[in-house]
């Protein structure tokens, strides 16, 4: 299940994990949600959302992505300039 309302929050820098947790709890608090709704609807714990909207700096990303997804949050990353191919691991 994925939750669309426009909060229209456009940031073009780098995020603390506290601005992070901020942006999570006014778009679930704008799609009318409570904390465990938002987690069954991300397949986390609610444990994890009371720790990711604290800002909590050692949350799992994979999980953090899950519940952006489910706010129907999108996530940008922009690499820096550089060459053209990408860097082999």
């Amino acid at each position: 299940m994925v939750f669309y309302r426009s909060v229209n929050i456009m940031i073009r820098r780098n995020l603390t994990s506290a601005e992070i947790g901020d942006i999570v709890r006014t778009t679930r608090k704008a799609a009318g949600l409570r904390q465990d709704e938002l987690a069954g609807a991300a397949a986390v714990g609610l444990r994890f959302i009371v720790d990711l909207e604290a800002g909590k700096p050692t949350a799992q990303i994979g999980k953090a992505l899950q519940v952006l997804a489910a706010l129907g949050c999108s996530l940008d990353i922009t690499p820096p300039p550089g060459p053209e191919s990408p860097r082999k691991a």
